[in-house]
């Protein structure tokens, strides 16, 4: 479980990007974190791992303090945390298999990976991850030689292979097209609840967030103005989170790609 209490982020210019910020997550739960741009969200997620240090509060993954760490124990416990970027932090010149494998650095250490010496269980594991997302065919691809979607693949595989207790994944549909990002989203939650993985997804695309997250927080400003079921952002709730919009059009269209989606499931059983 993450557990996050009275999370402050202040910078030196005096201002509060996080302001008491209480979470928890259980694990196997994926939570998409909404909000509009400058809300928070990417300096909550940069908080958790300390990319960011945060002013003041808690942060703990499975009773582990991790705002109190050293240097040294913060580096081995962030091998149980996986991020997903947005922009895949793939190094290019390198095959999908290599970069896949470097999300052992931490075990391994740097001389073994630069030199690719990885354990044989390693590299059966890097493969079997390829296989569950669906690239394992392209194990021996440059990573520049792939489309976003393929890389977003290969830095979700990259990320399960450290065995993570945590998710943390920052826009994974940005640059992605609305059918692969369907599918990007419906991997994430699927292998959250085969993993038992917490997850915290920051996401811009609301209809994204509803479909595919079991819950939804919205940040606004720094607070939590939202926490609960996708179903439950109603025009009022997203406009306390983003101001006023049509959100009627937007929770309709949800509603009818749920249908379409159900209806397809039907045709093809």
């Amino acid at each position: 479980m993450l557990k996050l209490t009275d999370l402050c982020k202040r910078y030196p210019t005096g201002d509060e990007a996080l302001k008491k910020v209480s979470l928890e997550i259980p694990n196997g739960q994926a939570v998409a974190l909404i909000g509009p741009s400058g809300a928070g969200k990417s300096t909550l997620i940069r908080c958790v791992n300390r990319l960011v240090e945060p002013t003041s509060g808690s942060v703990q993954l499975n009773d582990v303090e991790l705002t109190t760490l050293s240097s040294g124990k913060l580096r081995a416990q962030r091998r149980s945390i996986g991020m997903i970027f947005q922009e895949y932090a793939l190094v290019e010149r390198l095959t999908v298999m290599e970069n896949v494998l470097s999300g052992r650095l931490g075990y391994v250490g740097f001389w073994k990976s630069w030199l690719r010496r990885y354990p044989g269980e390693d590299i059966k594991e890097a493969f079997r991850l390829l296989d569950r997302v669906g690239i394992m065919h392209m194990a021996d691809k440059r990573a520049d030689e792939l489309s976003g979607g393929q890389r977003q693949r290969v830095g979700i595989a990259r990320a399960l292979i450290q065995n993570p207790e945590l998710l943390l994944i920052d826009e994974p549909t940005a640059s992605l097209d609305p059918k692969t990002s369907r599918e990007i989203m419906r991997l994430i939650r699927e292998l959250c609840q085969e993993r038992n993985l917490a997850a915290i997804i920051n996401i811009h695309d609301v209809m994204l967030a509803q479909m595919f997250a079991e819950r939804v927080v919205g940040l606004r400003f720094g607070e939590i103005v939202y926490d609960g079921p996708p179903d439950g952002l109603t025009p009022d709730v997203l406009t306390e989170i983003y101001g006023e919009e049509d959100w009627e059009a937007t929770i309709e269209t949800v509603e009818n790609e749920d249908v379409e989606t159900a209806d397809a499931v039907d045709h093809a059983t």
